[in-house]
């Protein structure tokens, strides 16, 4: 039966969780001049309440002309690196990477995660990229926006194929993951790292199941991130694990026992980077928490405040990392301690540029021609 309430005509309808789904809302970008809001019309069904429908992923294929993109930020370590996808289906309600998602019209929340953008042709783009007469050699860093190796790399193997133009030509790489997956390219990476080619970052951000499921809602659960760290260093790869991001209030009291787990699993270098809110990811952090952690909210965000100089915020080289302050000092001190008494390796894993081999200009042209050629001629 359908009851008629006109008291409650025009009161915003709050956003329900989706199964699978890190965001709850689909805000407009920031870009966009448009934007619409859910609102109660007065008519509501007293026998059930309306499903929330399913959000599917789709997956557009990138005509791009160019795969690897340059970085000058002085407090990363890397000059360039490859994204073989826009878009992340982990769902990470927390990834900074969301708001790059406005760029295209989209929205930086349900979006970001069901609308994806893949490279197919990153391989090929790759290899004349390396065959340029000027290209000279350093690492590329792989998964510094969205995770090479989230769901749809299963299908779609668009990261192998990165890596298989990589290992041909001796060019060191590196890899940020949170997804077991990465272990399927094994056979690639190990011969890699033996020659000091290749090393992974993976990402543990809580050591809490519940936690990690509604924060990150398609990713590997943390047991088997850590059953990678050991997967990968008896490959004999160099790994790293990254405590991010942490978040005060909700699982920086994790940080130690992070740290412990993962040097126990093979892990060699450690890293932490302080939960980042740019643009349009402040609200929807807010919206999360307000239904995920409601009792917790203003505690996290103003904790987090005072970490970045009164503001959710600070886009400054040297402390968007890390933060500012005593609380941020405080967990500095805290993970040297931790990593000084696992016996962390302070120093970053070097990999060797001196072994590439640069693809032949001439034969990639020569085979790009081969493509529209007949068999005869």
């Amino acid at each position: 039966m359908l009851k008629h309430t006109p008291s409650d005509a025009g009161t915003p309808l709050p956003d329900q969780p989706r199964i699978g789904r890190g965001a709850l809302s689909n805000t407009p970008g920031r870009f966009e001049r448009l934007n619409s809001t859910a609102v109660d019309d007065g008519w509501r069904n007293d026998l059930e309440d309306d499903p929330q429908p399913r959000l599917d992923t789709t997956v557009t294929f990138d005509q791009s002309r160019t795969v690897i993109t340059k970085n000058e930020s002085p407090d990363i370590a890397f000059d360039r690196s490859i994204n073989p996808y826009r878009g992340c289906e982990h769902g990470c309600i927390y990834c900074f990477a969301r708001p790059t998602h406005a760029w295209l019209g989209l929205s930086p929340g349900l979006d970001f995660e069901t609308k994806l953008f893949a490279k197919s042709d990153a391989a090929g783009l790759l290899e004349r990229e390396l065959a340029k007469p000027g290209y000279q050699p350093r690492p590329i860093a792989m998964g510094t926006n969205t995770d090479p190796y989230q769901p749809v790399e299963r299908r779609l193997k668009v990261t192998r194929s990165i890596l298989e133009v990589l290992a041909a030509h001796d060019h060191p790489v590196t890899i940020v993951t949170k997804s077991r997956l990465v272990t399927r390219d094994l056979d690639i990476l190990a011969p890699m790292a033996a020659k000091g080619l290749a090393s992974v970052g993976v990402s543990v951000t809580t050591l809490d199941g519940d936690l990690a499921v509604a924060m990150e809602p398609r990713a590997s659960r943390p047991q088997r991130r850590l059953e990678t760290i050991r997967m990968l260093a008896a490959a004999g790869i160099p790994v790293t694990v990254m405590a991010a991001p942490i978040i005060p209030a909700l699982n920086d009291h994790e940080l130690e026992a992070i740290l412990i787990r993962a040097r126990q699993a093979g892990a060699a270098h450690a890293s932490y980077i302080l939960l980042r809110l740019p643009l349009e990811l402040k609200d929807l952090f807010g919206e999360w928490l307000s239904t995920h952690r409601p009792d917790r909210k203003m505690r996290i965000l103003n904790r987090l405040r005072e970490m970045r100089g009164g503001e959710l915020y600070e886009s400054r080289f040297g402390t968007r990392m890390r933060g500012r302050g005593h609380d941020a000092k405080l967990l500095e001190e805290r993970f040297r301690v931790t990593c000084r008494q696992q016996g962390y390796i302070e120093d970053r894993t070097v990999l060797d540029a001196s072994k590439f081999n640069k693809p032949n200009l001439r034969e990639l042209r020569d085979g790009q021609l081969n493509l529209f050629s007949t068999p005869e001629g």
